[in-house]
């Protein structure tokens, strides 16, 4: 029986490739379904792949190509991927076709990160958006959420007030899920305005920062994750994250908005279920 939901990980990641099973089948066994995110064509396609594997359990992926993978980098994030792969466009058709899979539940994560620019970053900002301009036409034809990575640059909001610019190009879209919101509170309320799905993970065990924000959230957008194998949740610092731990996440959101746990993760179900269209 699922009790907790897990709306954003990366099971198929480089660094679970020696016990990946296992972890799953843990996951699973102590009462928790996950979304595992695409952020390029070979990590999309493997998300699927294991979804389908896991064909009969609550077990999801996205399809998406993240920022990060549009332009030319130095930075190589070895727990994703353990060689550098080549700069991607996006390729629509390849998506639409990777998105037919029924254990597609939404496009991304795509999104803007001007966290780590390097070089003309004005052409990188363009690239950029020119690929999540794609991403939300085709989460809009396939009728599909999509799923948003943003990360602003060091002591800004600029990449979140460029994506609502963005967003507000086109209202009717369908539903937005701000996965990893990392906000301030007037950013908060102007995606809450825009009636954005929010997701929270494990930094919210480490840090206040994020308290005001996430009670700003209406409880029938609230999402939680855990963003793993990444930000791992309090008692699990210094370990490489996992889905299950996810726990950890409702226990703190629990206590920050007076809300038992059983009913919230009652509201957790329910929203997973409405956005994504699944059966949990």
């Amino acid at each position: 029986m699922i009790e907790y939901f897990d709306s954003h990980t990366h099971m198929q990641f480089a660094i679970y490739e020696e016990d990946r099973d296992k972890v799953i089948k843990k996951t699973l066994e102590e009462g928790v379904g996950f979304i595992n995110g695409g952020t390029n064509k070979k990590t999309s396609k493997e998300a699927v792949s294991l979804a389908e594997k896991f064909s009969k359990e609550p077990v999801y992926a996205t399809v998406g190509l993240h920022p990060i993978h549009t332009y030319k980098s130095k930075y190589l994030d070895k727990n994703e991927l353990e060689t550098k792969i080549e700069v991607e466009d996006f390729d629509y058709d390849f998506y639409k076709r990777l998105a037919q899979s029924e254990k597609v539940v939404g496009i991304g994560e795509c999104g803007l990160d001007y966290f780590r620019l390097e070089g003309e970053s004005k052409k990188i900002k363009k690239k950029q958006k020119k690929a999540f301009r794609e991403q939300r036409k085709l989460a809009k034809e396939l009728e599909k959420p999509l799923v948003i990575h943003c990360r602003p640059s060091k002591n800004s909001m600029d990449a979140y007030h460029d994506l609502y610019e963005i967003l507000s190009e086109d209202k009717k879209i369908g539903d937005i899920v701000m996965h990893f919101f990392a906000g301030n509170e007037e950013v908060a309320k102007k995606f809450i305005d825009l009636d954005c799905y929010f997701t929270f993970g494990g930094v919210i065990t480490l840090t206040r920062d994020y308290d005001e924000q996430l009670k700003m959230v209406p409880v029938d957008k609230l999402l939680l994750e855990t963003d793993a194998p990444y930000v791992s949740p309090l008692s699990h610092r210094g370990e490489r994250n996992e889905p299950r731990f996810v726990r950890e996440v409702y226990e703190r959101v629990s206590k920050l908005r007076k809300i038992g746990l059983d009913k919230l993760k009652e509201h957790i179900l329910k929203n997973n279920k409405k956005v994504f269209d699944i059966d949990v």
